[in-house]
């Protein structure tokens, strides 16, 4: 371990163009610099690679609990390494919002290069982070397109519009915001190299024939989410009682979606049943759409009394 930590060390010494990048926004910042925790599985090359580029990268997959997230944090963050040698700009594709709140937070530790999350409009949730060298810089430029049709007298959830754009063999992390319009249909956000596929492609959301549209950024109609609220009582934080509460599903047919990748919390997929969920936190269950958890109190006798804002 002696030996891994003298590479980056030595590449810290003597290079000042990316000083240091600290990972994982907790555990990162109480760590030693220099030093790669115990169940760190990095191998020296690649150590060493990143030292001789001036980035010091922790690699502590416990830093972010879900490893997906630690992954794609990890990915941007060598996207920015490659943007500053390159003195270029690059842009991810579309990122939940765990992975750009945290790879936000780890790229600021980077003195050489700028970055900025976009996704379309203020309050966008799925975001594209653009990095690149201060003296080369750009601003990413969106694209937005209106999905039309005759939603009158069949409605269509957002699970309806992204299952269609899915199905024409695009990739989740292409899209970003799909903004429902009532009966006139939605406006998605997609990366600008899919823009004529889908165009060309998508003919149908559920049983309603589409045509679809691009837009111009002064076109997007944005309003907030609607939601109701409601209070519930359960004998813990599980987030397999508290979906079952909010959601309407026996505790038994959610452990079933849960085991099936079905049920999601912030964005990630839950793998058990008993994991705990804390005020903030979002769970969502496919074909059901979302809650937020709210408020939660202690009551007298040992249970929670838990706020649930379910998104309509």
């Amino acid at each position: 371990m002696a030996a891994v930590a003298a590479a980056p060390a030595a590449a810290l010494a003597g290079r000042s163009s990316l000083r240091r990048a600290f990972l994982w926004s907790s555990q990162a910042r109480r760590l030693s610099p220099l030093k790669f925790p115990s169940y760190s599985r990095v191998r020296h090359s690649e150590v060493e690679a990143l030292g001789r580029d001036g980035v010091f990268c922790e690699i502590a997959p416990g830093g972010i609990a879900d490893k997906n997230v630690a992954e794609a944090v990890k990915n941007v963050i060598e996207m920015a390494r490659r943007a500053s040698i390159r003195r270029s700009i690059i842009h991810t594709n579309f990122l939940t919002p765990p992975v750009v709140k945290e790879a936000t937070m780890a790229l600021e530790k980077l003195a050489d290069v700028r970055a900025v999350a976009q996704g379309g409009y203020p309050q966008a949730e799925r975001c594209r982070i653009s990095v690149g060298h201060p003296d080369t810089w750009k601003p990413l430029q969106m694209q937005f397109l209106l999905i039309s049709g005759n939603f009158e007298f069949d409605p269509c959830a957002h699970g309806d519009f992204l299952g269609a754009i899915l199905g024409t063999g695009i990739v989740r992390d292409k899209v970003g915001d799909i903004l429902l319009q009532g009966e006139k249909g939605a406006q998605v956000l997609i990366v600008p190299e899919l823009v004529d596929f889908l165009v060309s492609t998508l003919d149908k959301v559920g049983n309603v024939s589409v045509s679809c549209t691009e837009i111009p950024l002064l076109a997007l109609e944005y309003e907030p989410p609607r939601t109701r609220s409601f209070r519930t009582i359960e004998a813990s934080l599980r987030v397999d009682a508290l979906a079952s509460a909010g959601f309407k599903i026996s505790r038994s047919k959610l452990v079933s979606l849960i085991s099936n990748g079905d049920v999601r919390v912030n964005w990630s997929p839950v793998t058990k049943n008993g994991a705990t969920l804390k005020t903030g936190d979002v769970v969502s269950v496919s074909g059901k759409g979302r809650l937020k958890v709210g408020e939660i109190v202690a009551t007298k006798k040992g249970k929670f009394s838990v706020e649930l804002i379910q998104y309509l």
